[in-house]
């Protein structure tokens, strides 16, 4: 490659428009470039959204961690203004013959 300091200005100005040249031929390939890379940019930011969304849709449908930890029984009375029911079967006395 010749040192453009070495160069006559026609040379150079020869050299400069096929630079020129070779930029414009080449924008219609770039062009296809970026709206290729757009489309898949755009693409990566929906299945983002679409993750975020399911992820915060489990959260919301997952119980809470005080409801995890509370035992059954609790967990009823929390829901209703009831007293428990004895969890044993209570047996009638048997008369004896």
């Amino acid at each position: 490659m010749e040192n453009p300091e070495n160069l006559s200005p026609e040379e150079l100005a020869a050299r400069k428009e096929d630079m020129l040249n070779f930029y414009k031929e080449s924008m219609p390939y770039l062009e296809a470039q970026l709206e290729y890379e757009t489309m898949l940019s755009n693409i990566d930011e929906m299945r983002l959204k679409r993750t975020q969304i399911q992820m915060t849709y489990a959260q919301m449908m997952a119980p809470s961690e005080k409801e995890e930890l509370m035992p059954e029984s609790e967990a009823q009375m929390k829901g209703t203004n009831e007293m428990p029911r004895p969890s044993k079967k209570r047996k009638l006395k048997q008369e004896r013959e």
